[in-house]
């Protein structure tokens, strides 16, 4: 079983604003020079969200500044030093959309699919109108095309250039694949994913759609076999 990896080391939640201010140098003692994610709140509903590298120096400042007399309570997570950190307090503001939180922050590298959804659905109800009706030629996505002789093997699931990367020997391959599914990897292009598997690994066949991963969506990397689920 893989170890899990922890995110929150330490938290404490949902203490009175007095105690802040009255028990001040046991608090530091806690959170001095540690950083990670606050919640502020006004009774029980949240008020504010915020990321800081020095807790014990961001909290005294709310004490003081404008946000000053909006909460009475405080919730404070310490957080292992990890590059997505940014990102967590993004998405719990995305989700909680806290009053004192202005402006919401954006997701580093994330794809917005709304677009893609909206033309998904779209499609949907084009085919859904055409067997109400009566039509007998269904409207198909790019990603289903026929592939016909000679033709790039992903082609039929690609409407767009893919990164593939492949672990081999402690080495990470890399290859990418064109708009038509061809794959290139080291200046050879290949029209399916184990002849590539195969030239990149120097052996005489690979199972390429378990051999190669694709990112999915921006750091997530997946077999290339999910694109035939």
């Amino acid at each position: 079983m893989a170890r899990r990896e922890q995110l929150v080391y330490q938290h404490l939640e949902t203490i009175s604003r007095d105690a802040l201010e009255k028990y001040q140098k046991i608090i530091r003692h806690y959170i001095k020079n540690r950083h990670g994610i606050y919640a502020l709140y006004r009774d029980n509903k949240l008020y504010y969200v915020g990321l800081a590298s020095d807790l014990r120096f961001r909290l005294k400042q709310h004490l003081k500044d404008h946000h000053s007399y909006s909460w009475n309570r405080f919730s404070i997570y310490l957080t292992l030093k990890v590059t997505s950190l940014k990102d967590l307090e993004s998405l719990i503001l995305h989700v909680t959309h806290p009053q004192g939180n202005v402006s919401l922050p954006k997701f580093h590298k994330s794809e917005n699919i709304g677009r893609r959804f909206k033309q998904d659905i779209k499609l949907f109800q084009r085919n859904e109108i055409s067997a109400i009706f009566g039509v007998q030629e269904k409207i198909t996505s790019p990603k289903r095309k026929v592939t016909v002789e000679g033709q790039a093997v992903l082609s039929k699931y690609i409407d767009m250039p893919l990164k593939l990367n492949a672990q081999f020997r402690g080495k990470t391959l890399k290859a990418r694949v064109s708009k038509n599914g061809t794959i290139v990897f080291n200046g050879k292009s290949f029209t399916s994913p184990s002849s590539a598997g195969a030239a990149a690994c120097k052996l005489r066949t690979c199972n390429g759609w378990a051999f190669w991963t694709y990112e999915r969506a921006p750091g997530d990397w997946v077999k290339l076999d999910s694109l035939r689920k």
